[in-house]
């Protein structure tokens, strides 16, 4: 247990003055002796005590830095950065005001301006309502047909990646406190792109197939 002021205030009257002066081994067992149910004091945790005392006259703890607070000035300028433009990032603020990036965070989490994304949508053409129609009653008249219709689709994804400097909504951020429902149509078959697919196989559907077999 870390001693505190009136622990050093005890220890320093333990050590005297004068030709009444205590050892730092006598101070040690004395305080022990005192305190049987603590833990005891060092002979060097003494010497820190004593000679803080001589050096400053007082043994209180000094007090502790901690984080700077913000400037309410700089706080308007990274507010009025995101109003300015939504579309900006921590890291270009930082830049713009020459303060740290963790400092841009905070303000922008106290002022609870949260980055919202943006949400793509596929342009649709006249006819793609009617195909959405076609490809439902589709599908379901094979499911009513055959129940395990479903269990044999592989289902897949894929990711576009622009190279012409096309959105990218993983690093397009609009910062508002409220949702601003942001969103963007684009283009299916875009040039200058690439792809990732990702397929989805479903393991017990092809393993009842074997068994068929």
């Amino acid at each position: 247990m870390p001693l505190n002021e009136r622990d050093r205030i005890e220890i320093l009257m333990m050590i005297g003055v004068g030709d009444r002066m205590r050892t730092q081994q006598e101070v040690c067992r004395l305080f022990h002796e005192m305190h049987p149910d603590r833990e005891p004091v060092s002979q060097s945790t003494v010497s820190r005590i004593e000679r803080k005392y001589r050096e400053l006259g007082h043994v209180r703890d000094a007090p502790r830095q901690g984080r700077p607070k913000i400037n309410e000035n700089v706080q308007q300028d990274v507010i009025l950065s995101a109003l300015e433009n939504p579309h900006c990032t921590v890291r270009q603020v930082s830049r713009d005001l020459n303060i740290g990036k963790s400092s841009v965070s905070n303000i922008f989490k106290k002022v609870k301006y949260h980055p919202y994304r943006v949400r793509l949508i596929h342009e649709l053409a006249e006819d793609d309502f009617d195909r959405r129609t076609e490809f439902c009653e589709y599908m379901m008249d094979h499911n009513n047909q055959n129940n395990g219709f479903i269990a044999n689709i592989l289902f897949s994804d894929e990711a576009t990646f622009f190279l012409n400097g096309h959105v990218n909504r993983q690093n397009t951020r609009y910062w508002s406190q409220e949702n601003p429902h942001w969103m963007q149509e684009y283009h299916t078959q875009h040039p200058q792109k690439g792809v990732v697919f990702t397929l989805i196989l479903r393991i017990e559907s092809l393993k009842s197939k074997f068994r068929k077999v």
